[in-house]
């Protein structure tokens, strides 16, 4: 007890009190108040880390001889209508930037030419893919080879 006599885990004597309003800092508002108690992220980046390690990534798909052999054909076959611009579907590898593995990845456009010295089917818009990384080719120049 208290010499008032009151018990010292009460407040009653604080609760008719008028409310305080600083003279030299302005009235904060419901939501800045809020703020204070959000949670902080005291790892910046880790989230990004996290979602990056669990983002999935494809292998790339060994080809077989005989799958090889196929494009292999229908490489030679684009080359010789390449004056005619033939319109073609390619799915192709994409290696991911940031880890192991990536994605496949299907395109279509018109051919403009075969890059021999870099590897790479330039398509007309200037997207190029190499030639390695082709897992598939088709269009209508192709169906007299089954696809």
């Amino acid at each position: 007890m208290t010499n008032s006599g009151k018990d010292p885990h009460r407040y009653d004597d604080l609760l008719d009190l008028p409310h305080h309003v600083s003279a030299t800092h302005p009235h904060m508002t419901l939501y800045d108040r809020a703020a204070q108690f959000a949670p902080f992220k005291s790892l910046p980046g880790y989230e990004d880390e996290v979602a990056e390690t669990a983002r999935l990534t494809d292998a790339r798909a060994e080809l077989d001889a005989e799958r090889i052999a196929q494009l292999d054909a229908r490489l030679r076959l684009l080359a010789e209508h390449l004056a005619e611009t033939p319109v073609v579907s390619i799915t192709y590898f994409r290696p991911d930037a940031r880890k192991d593995g990536g994605s496949y990845e299907t395109v279509s456009g018109a051919v403009k030419k075969l890059d021999t010295l870099r590897r790479a089917i330039v398509l007309r818009d200037g997207r190029e893919i190499r030639i390695d990384d082709v897992a598939e080719l088709g269009g209508a120049l192709f169906a007299a080879l089954g696809g």
